[in-house]
Order: C-alpha cells, then sequence, then structure tokens
C-alpha cells in the first residue's frame, strides 16, 4: 500500500488539520457555542435553534465526535452531548500557539 499524504507531515500538523475540521462549517462552529454556553444538549436541542434538519445536526454531531471535540453519553433513547474539556482545551493551546507564532513574526509586506 502507498504512502498516504499525511504521512508526510509531522504528527501536530496533522493534528492541527483534523482539529481544525471542527470549525470548518458554520453550523459546528454554532454547535460547539451552545455546547460552550449550555454544557450540554441532544440532537433536538440543536434542531430548535439552528436552521437544519435533525439528520444534517446529527451528521455535524457525528463528525464533531469522530474529531474528539465533543462526546457523547447514551441517556435512554438520547444521546447527550458535551465538550470533551481534554481535547477542548489541547485545541485551544494548539491554535492559540500557532497563531501567537504568525502574530510575533512581522516579516511580512
Amino acid at each position: 500500500m502507498g504512502i498516504t499524504k499525511s504521512e508526510l507531515f509531522k504528527k501536530r500538523q496533522n493534528r492541527v488539520a483534523h482539529l481544525a475540521k471542527a470549525f470548518d462549517h458554520p453550523a459546528r462552529v454554532a454547535i460547539i457555542e451552545y455546547l460552550l454556553s449550555n454544557q450540554t444538549c441532544i440532537c433536538n436541542d440543536l434542531v430548535d435553534i439552528l436552521p437544519l434538519s435533525q439528520s444534517t445536526i446529527n451528521q455535524h454531531l457525528k463528525e464533531l465526535k469522530s474529531i474528539g471535540i465533543i462526546k457523547g453519553e447514551i441517556e435512554g433513547p438520547k444521546v447527550n452531548y458535551c465538550i470533551d474539556e481534554k481535547v477542548w482545551e489541547e485545541a485551544r493551546d494548539i491554535f492559540i500557539n500557532l497563531f501567537s507564532q504568525f502574530v510575533s513574526k512581522k516579516n511580512c509586506c
């Protein structure tokens, strides 16, 4: 089997790219913002506030969960979602460090 393009990059670069996927759609950003202000939710909570169908919201929740930025626990017939604090802190630190590198190097035009 051939080498994948991601294997050509450093582990940290792959992790940054993976975590950045959580923010590559406004619906995911809205879901994250909701969870940060409400701590937890079920899909129907999001259906009430987002202009998207339940199936679309479920797809975004699934993507956020696969990235690891949120986690979900089954409570009866529903899944209760919340921010994974460990991954959230990791993402925050990664992006703060990444952006601060570029701010401190004022070598552009």
